[in-house]
């Protein structure tokens, strides 16, 4: 226990109370300090002067003082009848086990020396109630609260004030439930967190292995960061299945970064590669921009355009600016033809309008009614269609079909009169009649016979014979006769 002490020059000491656990000091306050017991000392500073005390119930008579000049609380109003001073000083506090003494200021009145230790008790006080609020709210951990209610009690225990101590060591059990119940709940709050943790690992261990076979070289390198970030952001759970997991979902990242650093690895190899080609084609290019060769040069333009679609990108600068040039050249060969095929095709425009009179007199030639005056006709035709020279891009196709139609129909009328005249087919025709006739004329006296013996089934067999013979004659006495 510890009593209060006079400085030499009798002067008041400043004191505070630290609370427990994170709560932050109580404000000093200027006290007088409780002598302990010692030879006599110099006389106190003058006290105010005291007035008759008002005794109040449950208040013994000795501890009644004079009220204070400043306002009390009622938590001090209530301490004070736990305590007493007695004449020489010394003060007690009440407790279950009796009166103990908690110091002695024979130097202070007795309205300081109860309100000196009055006010531990309300410091004391102040403590508890603090720590009840952070403790109810969940202001601290389990472990932290039970240290500081820990604390807290010794202090109580230890203290030397006057007040309900007993009431201030059961607020503080009290709180020990409040701690245990915030244990349990905090205790299976972190279980369903480390479960849903490990779901959440599991699903990121998973999705990253797949992201590890799969070649998705930018995106899947973001998304396994986005993994990584989701990873910390999660608590650990138990070290074993935490362990293995953590393995899983590292392994695949190293996976995917060596694939991936192998693939970009290839694919400069092969753009370097392909920048040299591309090169080489650009030159030839460049040097068939000036050619005036236009059917055999437009032949190699086409070559080099597949050369270099099948020589694959280049790296990405570097593929844009020979594109560039390698355009260019094309353009500019292409743009020298057009414009010279321009100054061909208006050369060639009245050649096209005399083969238009020409057709119309082709045309006049149709339908063919004598042969030999269309056929004299036409290769007139002929001579001068080839004589009039070449014509415009956009109308040969229209033009020369009209002209191979008339062709066509001159050939065919040719074609069918030499089919009537000749002699081995008109044979061939006759030919075919004649063994009809006399497959038919036999196919008649079977029937004749089969009905006449009362053969139903072959009659019926000669009979659909018999038709389909008569359709063939029918067929081929109509050939035979084109030949008449």
């Amino acid at each position: 226990m510890t009593s209060a002490e006079n400085t030499p020059d009798d002067a008041p000491e400043r004191t505070s109370v630290e609370t427990s656990g994170s709560s932050a000091p109580v404000a000093d306050r200027p006290r007088p300090t409780p002598p302990r017991p010692r030879p006599p000392v110099p006389t106190p500073p003058p006290t105010p002067p005291r007035r008759t005390p008002t005794p109040r119930p449950g208040v013994p008579a000795e501890a009644a003082v004079d009220p204070a000049p400043t306002a009390v609380s009622a938590a001090e109003i209530e301490a004070r009848t736990w305590g007493r001073v007695a004449e020489d000083g010394t003060v007690y506090v009440r407790t279950a086990d009796g009166e103990r003494t908690v110091g002695q200021m024979p130097d202070a009145s007795a309205e300081e020396a109860l309100t000196f230790f009055v006010r531990r008790y309300t410091d004391l006080l102040f403590e508890v109630e603090l720590l009840e609020k952070r403790v109810n709210a969940g202001a601290l951990a389990p472990d932290e609260a039970a240290g500081s209610v820990k604390k807290v009690h010794a202090a109580v225990r230890e203290a030397q004030a006057v007040g309900d101590l007993a009431g201030l060591d059961a607020r503080l059990d009290a709180l020990s439930g409040t701690i245990a119940s915030q244990r349990e709940r905090r205790r299976e709050e972190r279980a369903r967190k480390q479960e849903a943790a490990k779901v959440q690992k599991e699903r990121i261990a998973t999705e990253s292995e797949r992201l590890a076979q799969a070649s998705d070289w930018r995106n899947g390198a973001n998304r396994l960061r986005q993994l990584l970030d989701e990873w910390k952001a999660l608590p650990r759970i138990d070290k074993a299945t935490d362990d293995a997991l953590w393995r899983r979902f590292s392994t695949a990242r190293t996976t995917y970064t060596r694939r991936r650093k192998a693939h970009f690895a290839e694919m400069n190899e092969k753009q370097d590669d392909a920048r040299a080609v591309k090169e080489k084609l650009v030159i030839e290019a460049e040097a068939l921009a000036d050619s005036t060769d236009w059917g055999p040069t437009a032949g190699r333009y086409r070559d080099l355009m597949s050369r270099w679609k099948a020589a694959g990108p280049a790296p990405k600068g570097v593929d844009d600016q020979l594109w560039k040039r390698f355009r260019a050249a094309q353009d500019t060969f292409f743009g020298a033809r057009d414009a010279a095929n321009a100054e061909v095709d208006r050369e060639f425009a009245a050649n096209a309008e005399k083969k238009e009179a020409l057709l119309v007199e082709a045309e006049a030639l149709l339908p063919v009614t004598d042969l030999r005056a269309a056929k004299e006709a036409f290769r007139d035709l002929a001579d001068r269609w080839d004589a009039a020279g070449k014509v415009p891009r956009d109308r040969i196709k229209d033009l020369e079909a009209r002209m191979r139609k008339v062709e066509l129909a001159i050939r065919g009328t040719e074609d069918d009169q030499w089919r009537r005249s000749n002699p081995e087919a008109r044979a061939r025709a006759a030919d075919t009649v004649a063994q009809l006739e006399t497959s038919l004329a036999d196919l008649q006296t079977k029937h004749d016979k089969a009905v006449a013996a009362g053969n139903t089934r072959k009659a019926e067999e000669h009979a659909a014979a018999m038709e389909a013979r008569r359709a063939w004659l029918t067929e081929a006495e109509k050939a035979l006769r084109e030949f008449s």
